[in-house]
């Protein structure tokens, strides 16, 4: 096992410090036949609930992945990534994040006796800071938007394993396995609906289904404040971001950027922007069925609401993950 780099090739171990190649291109996990992380180091992580339920007039399913260990799906990620720093002897890392991706990481750390270092935004919600120093993180917040703590990670990351949600492919080895949970809990849906800040999630999807062997509609969706895959994918201008409800999905340089578009269109899917007064709706709206989930999580209904609007097929299997609680907010 080890990485490639997309654009020319290269190979480098999993235990080094590079994090990208020396021509700039990004690193994909390569494996021999069946080779797979182990996972000694757990804290409980399981299959998350598909709920069906009906809104707008249309049945979905809800994949309940804010009800993972750590209150969001990144965990997915991390169990992967922390197993096998754990195996690789890695002691410490750094690791830049908006809020879950720094909980999870750090949680999961902590669990595999690993130091964490996690860069956030000065602007982090105070839930997810508390979240990230309980579990004995060291927690560095950056001033200015969300690229400045990538960038202070990065350079910290000159000396330390980046432990990256973005850059390090074994995160994605660990977020497929929402594709192979869905298959199981339904067959293959024809639509997914997915929040897309830096992809990991859009990512993860298109690997697990794509090795399963049947490729669903992706639809990304992206806050209209904040939508560089949308400008993107549409061939547009870039836009000014601007703050966003969304703050776990605003990204306004996602380093894969490419890659997203290229999974979303060879799945035949969309890209979507969606309002935060629509966000607001339909978190009000989940939170009256009795979930709580935050804002960056009910961009996947909002967006299913303006997408119903054209028809409902109620033959057709549409997933809506949920992906972080509303106790992080």
């Amino acid at each position: 096992m080890h990485f490639s780099c997309e654009r020319c090739g290269k190979s480098y171990p999993l235990k080094g410090l590079a994090y990208k190649c020396d021509c700039g291109g990004l690193f994909t996990l390569r494996k021999i036949g069946k080779e797979k992380v182990d996972l000694p180091v757990s804290l409980g992580e399981a299959t998350t609930p598909l709920l069906k339920k009906e809104i707008y007039g249309a049945r979905v399913y809800f994949k309940m992945d804010h009800m993972m260990p750590t209150g969001s799906f990144k965990d997915r990620g991390s169990v992967v990534l922390a197993n096998m720093l754990k195996e690789l002897g890695i002691e410490e890392v750094v690791e830049d994040s908006s809020g879950n991706a720094g909980a999870s990481i750090a949680a999961y750390c902590s669990a595999a006796g690993i130091k964490s270092h996690i860069y956030v935004p000065e602007g982090t919600p105070q839930a997810k800071l508390k979240q990230i120093a309980a579990y004995g993180a060291d927690i560095v917040k950056v001033p200015g938007p969300r690229e400045n703590a990538s960038k202070a990670a990065q350079e910290a990351a000159k000396k330390t394993y980046y432990a990256s949600h973005v850059y390090n492919p074994l995160f994605f080895e660990g977020t497929k396995s929402m594709a192979y949970e869905i298959y199981v809990q339904i067959g293959f849906p024809d639509i997914i609906f997915v929040p897309a800040g830096n992809g990991s999630l859009l990512l993860g999807a298109y690997i697990g289904f794509k090795e399963l062997g049947f490729l669903p509609r992706l639809i990304a969706v992206q806050s209209e404040n904040c939508c560089p895959l949308y400008s993107k994918f549409y061939d547009l201008p870039a836009a000014e971001p601007k703050p966003t409800i969304a703050e776990g999905i605003a990204i306004a340089e996602p380093p894969r950027l490419d890659e997203m578009a290229a999974a979303v269109r060879e799945s035949g899917g969309s890209v979507m922007t969606i309002s935060d007064d629509e966000i607001r709706a339909a978190g009000e709206m989940l939170g009256h069925m009795g979930i709580y989930v935050e804002d960056t999580s009910a961009v996947v209904v909002a967006a299913a609401r303006r997408h119903f609007k054209s028809g409902i097929n109620n033959m057709r299997k549409v997933v809506l993950p949920l992906t972080g609680s509303g106790l992080k907010q």
